[in-house]
């Protein structure tokens, strides 16, 4: 074979990869961009990240309401959910749905979608060809469970109730945080300077 052969090969087996494969660029979920108002919150960038990650919106607002335990509705490029949220509790949600429904197994690419096969949903990736039924991923060394909550680390959370000792006490998934000088219905920065199984304690996070 030729060197231009080989060109010419390689040329057209990149030109038949799917969309977003030939490129090398990382992929990177957009930052969750939220606010409250009243009593709900607004999802700005929803359509944005549905974009970027290559799914329903409709799938991915389910997936949220399930999951947050709260109705939500799309209006426009924008989710509206009926609770007060904090940034924390989406965005956690929204790194499981990615290495749940969107990351290949295999080759760690975002390059996938999804095909019904009976009543189970697989995940099909484009790039290694690898399939596995929706919700369940190979355990290897390097995928460890992510805490919710770790010592030394800046949140954001809202002041849900006031202890006996006068401490804000605010939650993070199952952790349960005690935040001395907050009170309830603020929100704050916070930094965690201790954790006990799924308790911790924190000061507020002055920038």
């Amino acid at each position: 074979m030729t060197d231009y052969d080989y060109s010419e090969l390689l040329k057209s087996a990149k030109e038949k990869l799917p969309k977003g494969i030939a490129k090398e660029d990382r992929f990177k979920v957009p930052e969750i961009d939220l606010f409250v108002e009243g009593k709900s919150t607004v999802f700005r960038n929803f359509a944005d990240i549905a974009e970027a990650i290559r799914r329903e919106p409709g799938d991915l607002l389910a997936y949220f309401q399930r999951e947050l335990g709260t109705p939500g509705i799309i209006e426009g490029r924008r989710a509206v959910f009926k609770s007060r949220l904090i940034p924390q509790q989406v965005d956690s949600r929204l790194k499981t749905y990615v290495n749940s429904f969107v990351i290949c197994s295999e080759c760690k690419r975002p390059d996938t979608h999804i095909v019904k096969e009976g009543r189970t949903d697989v995940l099909e990736c484009e790039a290694c060809g690898a399939r596995r039924p929706i919700g369940v991923r190979k355990s290897t060394t390097s995928q460890q469970a992510v805490k919710a909550v770790e010592a030394n680390k800046v949140y954001e959370v809202m002041i849900q109730d006031v202890g006996k000792k006068g401490d804000g006490i605010a939650k993070i998934e199952d952790y349960i945080i005690y935040i001395p000088g907050t009170a309830k219905g603020s929100v704050v920065k916070i930094k965690i300077t201790k954790v006990m199984g799924k308790m911790a304690f924190a000061t507020i996070h002055n920038e």
